[in-house]
């Protein structure tokens, strides 16, 4: 797992011309610093009504002219398409391996309409051919419309100092929606529950103090104490969460307290990603991705580790078929695997990719996956033949750190590392794609499991929220004017 480089958006902007990174925003009425916050959710919770009133947005007051995240452009000194286009030119993606890629960028920058480039690559072994399908889409399409954004709830995500700089984790898997009115989403060293239906969040699951668990599987039961948490799912039974030392907490959500908890590893290596999952036989499995390089599985009620897959790079991310029948995983290696659950062996591997992944998504069908990555693209792969890429969809700005399909399979959302969400219709061969262009680091994104609602994590100091869209309907889309 690499780094993220980039500062949080409340930054002077003039620090700009000698960082090479600047943030946009210095507005001390909003100021929330909660990078250091100590994890108990209390002024989240406690927030008045005025302070709602000023600092949430709803469908109506975005219609009649107020900003989707609250940001007062009219106090600012430049526009928002001025900050827009500063924000594209000066935002630093990071990169593990410098390679074909780079010249793919400048390519691109050059030859934008083409569908196909064809660049000559000198490498170590000599001269190399890469032919690349250029996804032609249009972006102009709504699937999903505005409809809330609150400040009382809002993501985190881990920081801390290497040097003179502040280096956030960019891993971001941490929001959970479990219906349309329940979402789940890390916030300092505590995981919080807003209702959208009631338009309040309430703290489930605190770690800055001792995690005890209840139930004790052994000698792999552990005693944890303030737990940054690195990666979290949930699926309306079951709460997981891993750790920035390696930790795996698993808690029942109409119980009190930690069914489980545990450390995965003696070196303190990050846990990249955790899962709930049904297994080929019907079981309900924890899946671990770890920088320890292990994929690890647990049974969902025993919390008894039932299997262990080991590689020879950090694994970042993995993602289920929907059969349980395989399992795919990318991580520090620009190749992702399709292995069986079972028995490990490879099935098959996904090369196209021009650096590292970070993320997979299965199309409810079976029939396509997805791979997001730091080269900027997600690759789709048809399982019928995954010898080469089915086509590769393009980011503006990052990495591509998340990728969620609805549960019915129409849409396919993608989130790069910061400001912009891509949705994709699946039906329209992904020729069709609604952007949403904010501001901030995404700390994670979700679909509803009806497909009717996606929730954005940002996370930001000053406007840090939780966005929530809904899908539009062809007959109307009245529940925007609530």
């Amino acid at each position: 797992m690499d780094e993220y480089l980039n500062n949080d958006l409340d930054y002077v902007l003039e620090d700009h011309s000698e960082t090479g990174n600047f943030d946009y925003f210095d507005d001390d009425e909003f100021d929330w610093d909660d990078q250091q916050g100590d994890g108990h959710g209390s002024r989240l919770e406690n927030a008045n009504d005025t302070t709602k009133q000023n600092s949430d947005t709803s469908a109506s007051e975005y219609r009649n002219g107020k900003d989707m995240q609250g940001i007062p452009w009219e106090r600012l000194n430049h526009s928002r398409d001025y900050y827009r286009e500063m924000r594209l030119k000066m935002y630093k993606n990071y990169e593990n391996l410098l390679g074909p890629h780079d010249e793919l960028e400048q390519a691109s920058k050059t030859i934008l309409l083409k569908c196909r480039i064809e660049l000559n690559v000198q490498n170590d072994k000599g001269s190399l051919t890469v032919l690349k399908e250029c996804k032609q889409v249009d972006h102009a399409s709504t699937f999903y419309d505005f409809y809330y954004n609150t400040r009382l709830v809002k993501s985190t995500i881990v920081h801390f100092q290497v040097a003179i700089r502040s280096v956030s984790l960019f891993l971001r898997n941490l929001i959970s929606a479990t219906s349309k009115h329940d979402v789940y989403l890390v916030h300092d060293y505590s995981i919080m529950h807003w209702s959208s239906l009631q338009r309040s969040g309430k703290e489930v699951l605190n770690v800055a103090g001792k995690v005890v668990p209840t139930k004790h599987c052994g000698s792999s039961t552990q005693l944890l104490s303030r737990v940054q948490i690195s990666a979290m799912c949930g699926n309306g039974k079951l709460l997981v969460a891993g750790g920035f030392q390696g930790e795996l907490i698993c808690k029942a959500l109409d119980q009190p307290g930690v069914a489980f908890s545990t450390k995965l590893n003696d070196y303190g290596d990050i846990t990249n990603a955790v899962d709930v999952i049904q297994s080929s036989s019907g079981s309900s499995q924890v899946v671990t991705a770890c920088n320890d390089s292990n994929v690890r599985v647990f049974d969902a009620e025993t919390y008894v580790q039932v299997g262990r897959l080991s590689y020879s790079w950090s694994v970042n991310s993995t993602s289920t078929s929907p059969d349980g029948r395989l399992l795919a995983i990318v991580g520090d290696n620009k190749d992702g695997l399709l292995v069986d659950p079972q028995s490990g062996k490879v099935v098959s591997n996904l090369k196209g990719h021009f650096d590292y992944s970070f993320a997979s998504a299965w199309h409810p069908d079976g029939s396509l996956i997805a791979t997001g990555s730091q080269d900027k693209t997600c690759r789709l792969w048809d399982m019928r033949n995954t010898s080469h890429s089915l086509a590769v969809l393009k980011g503006r700005i990052g990495a591509i750190r998340g990728i969620k399909f609805t549960s019915d399979g129409r849409f396919m959302a993608m989130a790069e590392a910061a400001d912009f969400i891509h949705v994709y219709d699946v039906k329209a061969n992904f020729s069709s794609a609604q952007e949403i262009d904010m501001f901030g680091e995404i700390a994670g994104i979700s679909f509803s499991p009806d497909a009717d609602a996606l929730f954005v994590g940002v996370a930001d100091r000053t406007y840090g929220s939780l966005l929530e869209f809904r899908r539009r309907k062809h007959s109307s889309y009245l529940d925007c004017f609530l």
